[in-house]
């Protein structure tokens, strides 16, 4: 199965994707500053954070639902796994020091499922990196995520699993806010034509595919008037610190301790 392409798969050549690709970036930089031993990663995408992980890893497999475009030229420690999860077939438990997984489990379905899986593949005092975006962040509904979740939300999820989580966030600054505002405006401007709530009454799967229309175009329009602004962020314009409802994306650090 080739990789859908959508405005949910972010890619590090369309500029018009830079403001969201400058965080997900973020995300592994910060992994790859804890990672080490055997690394498993859930959700590959377009593969920009193989490299970023793949030096502080013994060895390091990730997995996604599509094909990818890593290649031979791959680090010789990666190993790409093509699976539809959860659960994580044909993994051992207990296998893995570290799972990482960007924006993925609010792509899930069973979130329950999901984490309960990571669980069980770590080692004893393995941890799990995980990010997601913050809900109450949101600018309208993304009918690709089954659910999103609060600072305190995806929380309590993890502590029904892991026996420890650090909750922190993705901030940026005011080049972020900058850009955030303007597309949060211009986003209005096109959702004031849905005067009967649909985005919010209909069923996610009808609004998929316009919605993706609606974000890319949207983006370009953005890159098109704001060219330098869009263009010149790059990944130190986001931080991470203790977790609030004004952070972009929710960055969770959880721990599985078995007695």
């Amino acid at each position: 199965m080739k990789i859908l392409q959508t405005a949910e798969r972010v890619s590090q050549k369309d500029h018009s994707d830079n403001y969201v690709y400058q965080r997900s970036l973020l995300a592994y930089l910060e992994a790859a500053k804890i990672v080490s031993g055997k690394v498993l990663e859930i959700g590959t995408g377009s593969g920009y954070g193989v490299d970023v992980i793949a030096p502080y890893a013994h060895e390091f497999v990730t997995i996604d639902k599509y094909q990818t475009g890593m290649q031979d030229t791959d680090p010789a420690n990666v190993t790409f796994i093509q699976m539809n999860i959860p659960p994580l077939k044909d993994i051992p438990s207990g296998e893995f020091d570290y799972v990482i997984t960007f924006q993925v489990i609010e792509h899930i379905p069973g979130d329950d499922l999901f984490l309960k899986e990571i669980y069980r593949v770590l080692k004893n005092n393995g941890k799990l990196i995980v990010t997601t975006p913050n809900k109450k962040m949101s600018i309208t509904r993304n009918p690709w995520h089954v659910r999103e979740y609060t600072v305190e939300e995806l929380e309590r999820l993890i502590l029904r699993f892991f026996q420890a989580v650090e909750t922190k966030g993705v901030f940026g600054n005011k080049s972020i806010m900058e850009y955030y505002e303007k597309n949060k405006a211009s986003v209005k401007k096109i959702t004031r034509f849905d005067i009967f709530n649909l985005q919010y009454r209909l069923p996610r799967r009808l609004l998929q595919i316009p919605y993706d229309i609606l974000n890319r175009m949207n983006r370009k329009k953005l890159l098109n008037s704001n060219k330098n602004l869009v263009t010149n962020i790059t990944h130190e314009d986001y931080f991470i610190s203790a977790a609030d409802d004004s952070c972009f994306d929710l960055f969770y650090i959880a721990q599985k301790r078995e007695p």
